[in-house]
């Protein structure tokens, strides 16, 4: 039996019931595959159904504000992706009446969708012959035929799509990446994978000459970088002050409070704090620790503090970005995880 042929007998045998299978409309499969970039299954689920429960069509999309698509996928991550998305759906209402393409070639014009997703969506949608490659398809393959160019080098994509477009089933292409992909995520996994059950395991290179835990190979990424938040908690009553995250840095858009970002942690008791917190709050200013966090995001490393304050002035004419919300009406902006659940713990 072929090794494509191998992987869809297994596919049949073994595919998790996920709804996005059950259909070959193509904005409902985008949703769920822009969801699950970089996002298990299991957590992106509950996203999926939300977002189509929201937004059954892509005129339903276009017409949200950006903050109600930012608040559903509050604690998603990646936020761009997020903000992408509404802008496609815009684009495919105003360019192509409302009605999402399923085409590799035009789905490639939309913001956000690369040569993964565009052959996704056309091959699941409509059969389209076109290869998919992620990261589980990358493993697969690695390890199944001994590749051991980097997947993330310009020399291993080349390398790995024209292998993968080498091993297409032209006349089953939906099945058959459904299968690979699937068999990367729950069979061949990154970690304990199942070797001793798996149907391709006797021709396998990197399980005949035992290779599983070395392929693929990665090139290693540039360290993570560091950045030290220090959040300033201002009450007045029922009120608190916010402010929107601007263009140009992490959680463009989102909520969160007044902050002095420093080069590194300061100690709370320290003069550049009590000087830093002078200069921005006035000098009668008190404070109180309430809470620290690390939050690890893909390429830099949050170190969070939240100080509570009392006799605070501020000046509202040089801190325009800020402003007063009712603590009533916290919870319906959208905000970054971290803030979202240190409000949960403190504020409501």
């Amino acid at each position: 039996m072929t090794f494509q042929q191998e992987l869809i007998d297994w596919y049949y045998k073994n595919k998790r019931d996920l709804p996005w299978r059950h259909t070959k409309d193509a904005y409902t499969i985008w949703l769920s595959e822009i969801i699950l970039q970089q996002t298990r299954v299991e957590q992106g689920l509950p996203y999926f159904h939300r977002f189509l429960a929201n937004f059954p069509t892509v005129g339903a999309f276009a017409a949200a504000s950006e903050e109600q698509v930012l608040k559903l996928w509050q604690g998603l991550g990646y936020y761009s992706r997020c903000r992408n998305m509404h802008a496609t759906a815009q684009v495919v209402v105003n360019d192509f009446g409302g009605v999402f393409p399923d085409s590799h070639d035009a789905l490639l014009k939309l913001k956000g969708i690369g040569e993964y997703t565009a052959a996704a969506i056309s091959s699941f949608a409509t059969g389209e012959p076109r290869a998919v490659v992620d990261g589980n398809v990358f493993r697969v393959l690695a390890r199944y035929f001994g590749v051991y160019t980097a997947i993330n080098s310009p020399a291993g994509k080349k390398e790995f799509y024209s292998l993968a477009n080498e091993l297409l089933h032209r006349n089953n292409s939906a099945d058959y990446n459904q299968a690979i992909m699937e068999f990367g995520a729950i069979q061949c996994k990154p970690k304990s994978p199942l070797c001793i059950t798996c149907p391709l395991s006797q021709d396998c290179y990197a399980f005949k000459h035992n290779e599983v835990s070395t392929l693929p190979v990665k090139l290693k990424k540039a360290p993570q970088k560091h950045r030290y938040f220090n959040y300033f908690i201002c009450r007045d009553d029922e009120n608190i002050l916010l402010q929107q995250r601007q263009a140009g840095d992490i959680w463009q858009h989102l909520y969160d409070f007044p902050c002095i970002e420093t080069l590194e942690m300061l100690d709370p008791q320290g003069d550049a704090f009590v000087e830093a917190l002078a200069d921005n709050f006035g000098a009668n200013v008190s404070y109180t620790l309430l809470s620290s966090k690390k939050h690890i995001l893909t390429h830099q490393i949050i170190h969070i503090k939240f100080f509570e304050l009392k006799n605070y002035i501020f000046n509202f004419s040089k801190q325009k970005k800020l402003n007063w919300v009712s603590l009533h009406k916290l919870d319906e902006l959208p905000q970054p995880k971290v803030i979202h659940d240190f409000v949960i713990e403190f504020l409501l």
